[in-house]
């Protein structure tokens, strides 16, 4: 009984095990795909930005108005490195959101693992206890019976049968199992006294 329960405990562990970890695996599979959308995002403002300082420097070059040309490229720049920020934070955050699931996920396999081990540990107890009871039932009962009278109750089958068939006048008898097929013909002649029938 008791290794009946480990192993179903066991298995119970193992199965809340593989699923927080499949959970815990998909958490982490998306806070790297997160990840990787921002560092991307990141990277086409940076691509943008390099394309603004290129042009800007174009227009500088074809003799536009100096002045107009800083102040137009400063604002181009301010507003690149505005959105830079803003992808990183945003990465940071989805980062931050990912790790607070993966912790909650973790906890919540924690608190699952013990939940399943002092349950089992509780009905672990409970089938010892039953256990001993039956033991000590059965114990008691055979010390209450004595050992004497178990045998003369196992030996009085056959004894009685015996003293029941003589008490019949029954003086032979054919006992069979049923699976094995007898010849009925010769075995009332073996009854009877005649042999068996000539081949």
């Amino acid at each position: 009984v008791q290794m009946a329960i480990s192993i179903s405990t066991k298995s119970i562990e193992d199965t809340a095990r593989q699923e927080a970890n499949l959970k815990e695996q998909a958490a982490r599979g998306r806070l790297d795909l997160q990840n990787l959308q921002s560092a991307q995002e990141a990277e086409l403002e940076r691509v943008q930005l390099c394309e603004l300082r290129a042009q800007t420097a174009a227009v500088e070059a074809t003799g536009q108005a100096t002045a107009e040309a800083k102040a137009r490229a400063e604002s181009i720049l301010i507003e690149a490195q505005s959105a830079i920020v803003t992808a990183q934070l945003r990465a940071e955050a989805a980062q931050v959101a990912a790790q607070s699931e993966l912790e909650i996920l973790q906890q919540a396999r924690e608190q699952e693992i013990k939940y399943l081990r002092a349950t089992t540990e509780a009905e672990l107890a409970k089938a010892r206890c039953v256990a001993a009871l039956e033991t000590a039932r059965f114990q008691a009962s055979v010390s209450a019976i004595g050992t004497a009278t178990i045998l003369a109750m196992a030996t009085a089958g056959p004894q009685a049968k015996v003293r029941l068939l003589s008490s019949l006048g029954i003086s032979s008898t054919l006992v069979t199992d049923g699976r094995s097929p007898i010849n009925l013909f010769a075995t009332a002649d073996g009854l009877l006294g005649r042999g068996a029938p000539a081949q």
